[in-house]
């Protein structure tokens, strides 16, 4: 099955539901993919649980959704969830999220934003708050933000910025397209503030091997939230975590929901 929400001025977000149906689900899950992918990435994790309600959604960007209707920020995805989630039947059941790098952040922001709606919340490689790095990374990064900054009040050289931009930026800044406002957007916001206001019990799984999301980001998350627990999968990096190392994310997740 799968529907839309559409409530101006928020977007459309596509989505997939899976495994009991909502109507007869005690327990719900909420699946929020990462950055350039889409709810079905979590398909195998869903069909894993076939006891629970499953709902797989796609970010408006991303898989069958629209792109949103501005430059959203992390924010703005929350209020689009919390806004489809009050269309569904789910009142009086246990509703957990679990967002993988930017669903994560999504899932951050929306529990903090809307207390009570979430039950649980899951954050698997979350993203969201600002990486730990040492003094010659800082001083790096900030000559190359200056000297952006510098060649941007030249427009005559605005192409050529763009270009050497998108050769040295990440793999999802150079693929994000006409997201790549919303990508520079989310990805300088730091959501330490917003986490600290997360009052539902939290469960935090890192990859050893992370690179994009390392475990220093999940340790920075566990000070931050109240009532946690922080994993570690030490041979896992950002994508093996829903890949070669479902099997154990899904066996800690299990035991957090008590399924």
């Amino acid at each position: 099955m799968q529907g839309f929400v559409n409530d101006a001025p928020l977007s459309s977000i596509h989505y997939r539901l899976s495994g009991v149906a909502l109507e007869q689900a005690s327990r719900v899950f909420v699946w929020g993919h990462g950055w350039g992918q889409s709810g079905q990435v979590f398909a195998p994790m869903a069909e894993s649980l076939p006891q629970a309600a499953h709902i797989l959604l796609d970010f408006p960007g991303f898989g069958a959704s629209p792109l949103p209707p501005a430059h959203w920020g992390v924010a703005d995805y929350a209020d689009a969830c919390a806004a489809l989630l009050d269309t569904l039947p789910l009142p009086g059941k246990e509703v957990i999220w679990v967002g993988h790098s930017f669903g994560g952040r999504v899932g951050v922001s929306l529990v903090a934003r809307y207390p009570g709606k979430i039950t649980k919340l899951c954050l698997v490689a979350a993203a969201g708050l600002k990486r730990r790095r040492p003094w010659y990374q800082k001083l790096r990064s900030g000559i190359q933000v200056a000297f952006f900054k510098t060649l941007r009040r030249l427009p005559w050289h605005l192409a050529w910025v763009e270009r050497m931009k998108s050769r040295m930026g990440s793999a999802d800044y150079r693929n994000a397209g006409a997201m790549r406002p919303v990508f520079v957007r989310v990805v300088n916001e730091d959501l330490a503030a917003t986490a600290l206001q997360i009052r539902c019990p939290t469960l935090l799984i890192y990859g050893g091997r992370d690179t994009e999301t390392p475990p220093s980001m999940g340790e920075d998350y566990a000070h931050l939230i109240p009532q946690v627990r922080f994993l570690l999968a030490p041979d896992a990096d950002h994508y093996s975590l829903l890949g070669a190392h479902r099997a154990i994310v899904m066996k800690w997740i299990k035991e957090f929901t008590g399924c």
